[in-house]
């Protein structure tokens, strides 16, 4: 009997640090903001938008060069590897450039996205995100004004490496 009392103790203190679902919280995990990759400077670097934008066309800060740039073809489309499709919702419109948050990809590179509806195209950022490969993607305003995708709907682009 003196056994368990000396083990409920330790058992009760372990237990108090789980989180709901008796799933321990490994040491070495990180705060959530904290898991998001590294953010790697962009081709095209637009400014912030105000604080005070309303509107999709205050919120997108890209220039017309910085959309010219990014809707031209890339320098070697040969080597460019499908990704295959997904279904891209629109990412945090305060965040400026060209990019696709994408569980289609494991490491930060550059890529392209592909619009069927329009056949309009933009090169972007590919950041990797967390999930299984059917999960959506993120889009930025700037790419998803640039390839014409409507901005209340969940379209389903295409996705590309390389380039």
């Amino acid at each position: 009997m003196t056994r368990y009392a000396l083990i409920l103790p330790l058992l009760l203190a372990a237990c108090a640090d789980m989180p709901f679902g008796g799933a321990a919280k490994p040491a070495s995990a990180t705060a959530p903001d904290e898991v998001r990759p590294a953010e790697r400077p962009a081709t095209i670097v637009a400014p912030k938008p105000p604080a005070s934008a309303r509107t999709a066309d205050q919120f997108d800060t890209t220039t017309a060069a910085d959309r010219a740039a990014a809707a031209a073809a890339p320098a070697e489309p040969a080597g460019e590897k499908s990704l295959g499709t997904t279904v891209a919702s629109l990412g945090d419109p305060a965040r400026p450039g060209f990019w696709l948050e994408t569980p289609l990809v494991s490491a930060p590179g550059k890529g392209r996205v592909v619009y069927p509806g329009s056949g309009k195209s933009s090169q972007v950022d590919l950041i990797p995100i967390d999930g299984p490969a059917t999960a959506g993607s993120r889009i930025s305003l700037a790419a998803m004004r640039l390839i014409e995708a409507p901005l209340t709907d969940l379209p389903v682009i295409e996705v590309y490496s390389g380039g």
